[in-house]
């Protein structure tokens, strides 16, 4: 299950989530499905029934959630078998305003 409009024959694409890989990359990065719901404007009950096999939302709806565990460093990964790993979390966000110095401001 991973979004009532896909199109690929096998039923997943490389751009596609199961309700499994869902759930356990919330739980790497320590997201509620709350959380992860307030994160793409979608609600609770949406990402509790995607991940609970419950409902088969649309594939855009199932991109949003996975863009957004991708964005906090969930990584998805397809070797064999559909999984998820923790990569960098965060990224470098630059220097805060209150640090900026005329030695950094370049």
């Amino acid at each position: 299950m991973s979004g009532s409009d896909e199109g690929e024959a096998s039923g997943r694409s490389p751009n596609t989530m199961t309700p499994e890989q869902c759930r356990a990359g919330r739980a790497l990065i320590d997201w509620s499905a709350g959380d992860l719901a307030a994160k793409v404007g979608l609600g609770e009950a949406m990402v509790r029934d995607f991940e609970g096999r419950r409902s088969d939302p649309s594939s855009g709806q199932v991109e949003a959630l996975r863009s957004a565990l991708s964005t906090a460093g969930v990584i998805f990964t397809d070797d064999g078998s559909a999984g998820v790993r923790l990569g960098r979390r965060g990224g470098d966000e630059g220097t805060r305003l209150d640090s900026l110095t005329t030695e950094n401001d370049r």
